[in-house]
């Protein structure tokens, strides 16, 4: 597994303002979108392309169009849907699949209770999003949900990274003959007795969307 901490001012920025208590849940969200993107632009530079000739104003030439199958973009649900609009704006081709995944809070073992994907994924290429990778165990079984499926190359897309879920998630993973990259705006320095990261930004979702009653 490759972990990638994007360092870039602009990404420290955003993250900055995302990580502030008192950022409400609309600038939040649009923060969010933006740094996705950015986050994107570094995620998808192993996205699978093929030649593809054109005709300028002025000759012929060749160039590159994104390989078939598309790539699948798969947010997390609730959290990850906050993420889809910043990672279709710079791959507005891909193909969009769901995975509702929830993480019991006093075991901190992931479950899915939901899915629309296609039951072929092989040669797929998939970006997952998940805003938090906390304890690990929901990317991981997500991961695994998708590789079982026969997709051959994983690219995770997170806000945050704690070193507790990057050490779960190698562990879960191993002996996994998939491609695995994590791409995050920060790694930060632990989880508390929660399994929430610290400092972090608290509950993607929450903040995302509000407190659901």
């Amino acid at each position: 597994m490759r972990t990638h901490v994007v360092d870039h001012p602009l990404v420290a920025h955003k993250l900055t303002v995302l990580r502030d208590e008192n950022t409400d849940s609309p600038t939040f969200r649009a923060l969010a979108d933006e740094l996705v993107t950015l986050l994107a632009y570094e995620a998808t530079r192993d996205v699978r392309v093929e030649s593809y000739d054109i005709v300028t104003p002025v000759a012929p030439t060749t160039g590159v169009a994104l390989a078939r199958p598309r790539p699948l973009v798969v947010p997390i649900l609730r959290a990850g849907l906050g993420m889809l609009d910043g990672m279709m704006r710079l791959l507005p081709t891909a193909e969009v699949g769901f995975l509702g995944m929830i993480r019991n809070e006093e075991t901190l073992k992931a479950s899915t209770y939901a899915e629309r994907l296609p039951e072929d994924l092989s040669g797929r290429q998939c970006y997952v999003l998940d805003p938090m990778l906390a304890t690990g165990g929901t990317l991981a079984a997500a991961i695994k949900f998708l590789t079982d499926r026969g997709a051959d190359h994983i690219t995770a897309i997170c806000l945050l990274a704690a070193p507790e879920g990057c050490a779960r998630l190698e562990k879960d993973l191993e002996g996994l003959d998939v491609p695995v990259t994590v791409v995050t705006a920060a790694m930060d320095e632990r989880l508390n007795e929660k399994g929430y990261i610290v400092p972090g930004l608290g509950d993607a979702g929450d903040r995302l969307y509000g407190v659901v009653g």
